[in-house]
């Protein structure tokens, strides 16, 4: 293989690891941004029963069902990324944090 071909293969990987960091960097970026709609559902949530679990939650759920924040349904909240099942309180609980911890920041 010739030094020129070399070269250019080696910048190739270069490159596509330069790709790869600033993508990873993106999806992060992405994936920790919070729908303006459920953050403010978390702190309407918050500021009506508190920060402690599980009550917040239940809080949430009630908020869901009778649609008392902004006429949104479970099915409107899906629709913008919360899952309010058992399965899904992991990330349902880090999106809570991540809202709470945004407006301390404000």
């Amino acid at each position: 293989m010739s030094s020129m071909a070399v070269n250019s293969l080696a910048f190739s990987s270069f490159e596509a690891i330069n790709f790869l960091l600033i993508l990873s960097f993106y999806l992060i970026k992405v994936m920790n941004s919070l729908d303006p709609q459920l953050r403010d559902f978390f702190l309407f949530c918050v500021e009506r029963r508190g920060k402690e679990w599980p009550y917040l939650y239940d809080e949430m759920t009630m908020v869901a069902g009778q649609c008392l924040f902004r006429g949104l349904s479970y099915t409107e909240l899906k629709k913008l990324g919360l899952s309010l099942s058992l399965s899904s309180l992991d990330e349902t609980i880090e999106m809570v944090e991540q809202a709470i911890a945004q407006e301390e920041k404000a």
